[in-house]
């Protein structure tokens, strides 16, 4: 409900703008907004269009480090989850005794973005992931008594992006990206690994939600840019989607995600610019059920995913000059500030996000 105010709101804040600059504006064609102001955070895609003809590549590594669990916004410990917690997965123990611990991913994105007309820019990205997730085995009969620990593994590449963004406005100093985007299913959710039961044996399952690589479903991402600049201040908004539609092959579908993006930058001088955001993102729990997925761990219930997040990022933005003059490296740094979980779920920690852009 928050999103939609807050989304209304900059919807008719824009149009007001827009229909007063129109008349004394004239269309410039630029892929971006003229002036030496800051392009938009690394983190944020699709916020801007290209000229007639020119292409972008691009490569963007991503980090991201969970530590700790919660429920709702409260931290728990692995004893508060061992045994408090039942397993409501409909199969496999009634009680939790294996609790995760931490987690790593590493997300490698590679992406390419052509302008055939002035107003619409095409995209394509995809992405090779590596995950790796620490865990504490309890025994089943004794909740405090821990038996080992072990590590489970994923990696792959990851579901595939296809994308039309359309500059539906743009003036001298702001314009207006609508973008139309779609989610190929090309990622496994299929990954098995060995873990350490409660009883203290080794065996190979299905790995839980969070370990999979890809959604299984199409979906759609569709997302509103709004981008201003004033010299070397520039600001942007964006608001963005992702909607499963339907269940996938295995019967689930990961939950449906909104997300608002604030952002502003300031160019210090013609290679360095500094990036400040704030976003918000809900996402809702897992619908359905993968019936080859159970176990006494909290990442084998559908409904442990999914929750609200806030969180900072700040960012820096180089670009180069002389025969590097179409090339640029951008990185962000962003930590969450709030955390309202359906859990108990492992929180985010923070995420490191850096990029390399060349256009031609």
């Amino acid at each position: 409900m928050k999103f939609t105010i807050i989304l209304g709101a900059f919807l008719c804040a824009s149009t007001s703008v827009m229909a007063q600059d129109h008349s004394s504006h004239t269309h410039t064609g630029s892929h971006h907004i003229h002036g030496e102001s800051a392009s938009a955070p690394i983190t944020v895609m699709g916020d801007h269009t290209h000229r007639k003809g020119e292409w972008m590549l691009s490569y963007r590594p991503m980090f991201m480090h969970m530590d700790g669990n919660r429920d709702g916004t409260k931290n728990l410990n692995p004893l508060d989850i061992s045994g408090d917690y039942p397993n409501v997965t409909g199969v496999g123990p009634t009680t939790l005794r294996i609790v995760p611990l931490k987690m790593d991913m590493q997300m490698h994105m590679l992406g390419a973005m052509y302008a055939p007309t002035d107003q619409i820019t095409l995209m394509l990205m995809g992405n090779y992931i590596k995950k790796e997730m620490d865990h504490i085995t309890y025994a089943m009969m004794n909740s405090d008594m821990e038996i080992g620990r072990f590590t489970t593994k994923t990696s792959g590449w990851g579901d595939t992006k296809l994308a039309a963004l359309y500059k539906f406005y743009e003036s001298s100093n702001q314009n207006f990206v609508v973008k139309a985007g779609l989610n190929l299913p090309t990622g496994s959710i299929k990954e098995r690994g060995t873990i350490l039961n409660p009883m203290g044996a080794t065996q190979n399952i299905r790995l839980p939600y969070a370990m999979q690589l890809g959604s299984g479903t199409y979906d759609l991402e569709p997302a509103l840019t709004y981008n201003g600049n004033n010299e070397r201040l520039s600001w942007g908004v964006q608001y963005a989607a992702k909607i499963r539609l339907g269940e996938n092959s295995q019967d689930y579908a990961l939950g449906n995600k909104h997300s608002l993006n604030i952002w502003s930058g300031y160019r210090w001088n013609d290679w360095l610019a500094n990036t400040l955001r704030i976003s918000g993102e809900i996402e809702g729990d897992i619908r359905g059920q993968d019936s080859q997925i159970s176990g006494p761990v909290q990442t084998a219930n559908p409904d442990n995913y999914g929750g609200k997040n806030i969180e900072i990022g700040i960012g820096f933005e180089l670009n180069g000059s002389g025969i590097l003059r179409n090339q640029s490296i951008a990185g962000e740094f962003s930590a969450p500030f709030y955390q309202n979980l359906n859990g108990p779920h492992m929180e985010r920690d923070y995420a490191l996000s850096v990029g390399y852009k060349v256009r031609f």
